[in-house]
């Protein structure tokens, strides 16, 4: 398999999670990606995670999950010669993407508009929480408050619990697929070169069309719903005798396919719950109804039962079982590195999730050392044995 950005090189200054989940993305999709680091430190999510002595060793598992394939440079950009390395990978790079607050990189005297007089053909992807300008431009930006000032906790939960943190990092993970998006796009371009502005509020909102919609369009002040879907009934999650499911009758055909199924035909004559509207209107007795036979057997068994019949249907999986599935299991979804540099044991992680031509894209190394490759690509710069000894010894990598 050729993969779509074979020959293209990304240089990777961000940390954490949004710039690098972007990076994870064009890594796998074919590209060179050179993790540009500091001097010591590193990426702050190499001590980040829920193992300990990975996080003390600089080899986090919040590290791990997003920076298999790439190569690790360490750099001091506020020394002259470290500026002067960067430049000179600038050169013979496609990409630059950063995460650092609006203008850190223009202090630097490494700003977009430096670094395009020297290259001009230079993607440059600079991802921010609120955008490269604006009133809330300078705040930092964490997952949890972009989630906050989205509105998407405001909508999460149901009317005793919300507002809610949705339970992974979704503002951090939609704008780095934001960035990898238009990333891509450009290198597209038939005249390369551009400054990519992404913010992860705006790209969280772009991601709720509906519930924005029905506000600007409809009138609709959003409201959290919990596990119903207020387009329909019934449709939300069920309780079996095992756990939940996930229902979605949504078309009339299905809400009575699956009332008699259940073996509840009087509800589909009943004049509480004729029409779509009546159903919404009524939704929680019509829950309470169903459940009376859903909560007799398990969800994966309803679920068997009624996807057969054309009635979309889920159990409720809890991660490791979904992961133990072989939905999941047996569409090489899962990458195995038995060797990782300071971690001493196999390390499973997700590769992106699309495939091309019936092949996942993926990637051969795993997550590297922090500055594991930074005097191969010293040299490869030009830069001398001598040369590179010193600037180890004074810190400039």
């Amino acid at each position: 398999m050729t993969k779509p950005l074979h020959g293209i090189r990304v240089l990777d200054l961000t940390n954490v999670l949004a710039g690098p989940f972007a990076c994870h993305q064009l890594a796998h999709l074919g590209a060179e990606v050179i993790k540009v680091e500091a001097v010591g430190r590193g990426d702050l999510a190499r001590n980040l995670g829920a193992d300990p002595e990975l996080s003390a060793k600089g080899m986090g598992i919040s590290f791990l999950a997003q920076n298999a394939g790439k190569k690790s440079l360490t750099l001091n950009l506020k020394d002259p010669r470290g500026k002067d390395v960067l430049k000179r990978l600038v050169a013979g790079a496609d990409v630059l993407v950063e995460n650092f607050r609006p203008r850190v990189m223009d202090r630097l005297g490494l700003g977009y508009e430096v670094l395009k007089a020297e290259t001009p053909h230079l993607i440059y992807c600079a991802i921010s929480g609120f955008g490269q300008d604006g009133p809330w431009a300078h705040r930092p930006a964490y997952d949890q408050i972009v989630q906050g000032a989205s509105g998407v906790m405001s909508i999460t939960g149901d009317a005793d619990s919300a507002p809610l943190r949705v339970g992974y990092p979704l503002a951090d993970t939609v704008g780095g697929l934001t960035a990898a998006m238009a990333i891509c796009a450009s290198l597209n371009a038939e005249k390369r070169g551009a400054f990519i502005d992404v913010s992860m509020l705006e790209s969280v909102l772009a991601t709720m069309g509906w519930v924005v919609s029905n506000h600007l369009i409809g009138g609709v002040n959003p409201t959290p719903n919990g596990n119903e879907n207020p387009t329909s009934a019934p449709s939300g999650a069920f309780q079996c005798s095992d756990g939940l499911i996930n229902i979605a009758a949504n078309k009339d055909e299905q809400w009575e396919l699956l009332a008699t199924h259940l073996g509840r035909e009087d509800l589909v004559g009943h004049a509480d719950f004729a029409s779509r509207e009546d159903r919404k209107r009524n939704r929680m007795r019509l829950k309470a109804e169903l459940e009376t036979v859903l909560t007799t057997r398990p969800a994966r068994e309803w679920a068997r039962e009624l996807n057969k019949l054309g009635v979309p249907a889920g159990a409720v999986l809890s991660v490791p079982e979904v992961l133990d599935h072989p939905q999941i299991r047996d569409r090489d979804f899962l990458a195995r590195f038995d060797e990782t540099p300071g971690v001493g044991k196999p390390v499973d992680l997700l590769r992106i999730g699309a495939m091309i031509d019936g092949t996942r894209p993926s990637v051969d190394t795993p997550p590297p050392a922090l500055g594991a490759d930074t005097d191969r690509i010293l040299t490869a710069l030009g830069y001398a044995a001598e040369d590179i000894e010193t600037l180890h010894k004074e810190n400039v990598v």
